[in-house]
């Protein structure tokens, strides 16, 4: 499994599981997924930039897409169209709630520098504990038990886990 991440480049060796079953993603869970007060999908930052760069990099206002009902900024134009080709492939797993709370069965708001791809799927997640301690430790049991949980806590407004 490959990771890239703000504090870890390399590549972790586990039993494989399928990143694509992370993506299912409905338009009526909008109002919750990809928001932070309401505002744009990982509080403004760049999706695609976290793939083609390995960082988090501010979007704008001018670049600016609708998916799921919420909108992304980016920082170019260039991105914004790449985002709009292919959505799914850029927006990060769990509705954008942070990657180790969904291994625990929880919504938890997230940090945008604290992300690592793994396998062309960006994760966020929500505190350094959270990201050092947990996610990068063992990511592809915090990413199974994510994938296994969000199917409960997908349809689960965060104020009732």
């Amino acid at each position: 499994m490959t990771i890239r991440t703000s504090r870890v480049r390399g590549t972790l060796r586990s039993a494989g599981f399928a990143i694509a079953a992370l993506l299912p993603l409905v338009a009526n869970a909008a109002d919750e997924h990809f928001l932070k007060d309401r505002g744009p999908a990982i509080s403004g930052y760049d999706a695609v930039a976290y793939h083609t760069l390995g960082k988090p990099v501010p979007g704008a206002s001018e670049f600016q897409a609708e998916y799921q009902g919420v909108t992304w900024q980016f920082a170019s134009a260039a991105n914004r169209d790449l985002f709009a080709a292919s959505p799914a492939k850029y927006a990060p797993a769990y509705g954008g709630w942070c990657s180790a709370g969904a291994s625990k069965g929880k919504k938890v708001a997230t940090q945008p520098h604290l992300f690592a791809v793994v396998d062309g799927q960006l994760y966020l997640n929500s505190t350094d504990a959270a990201h050092k301690d947990l996610f990068l430790k063992d990511t592809a049991t915090v990413i199974g038990k994510g994938e296994k949980n969000w199917k409960t806590i997908y349809a689960t407004p965060a104020a009732k886990l």
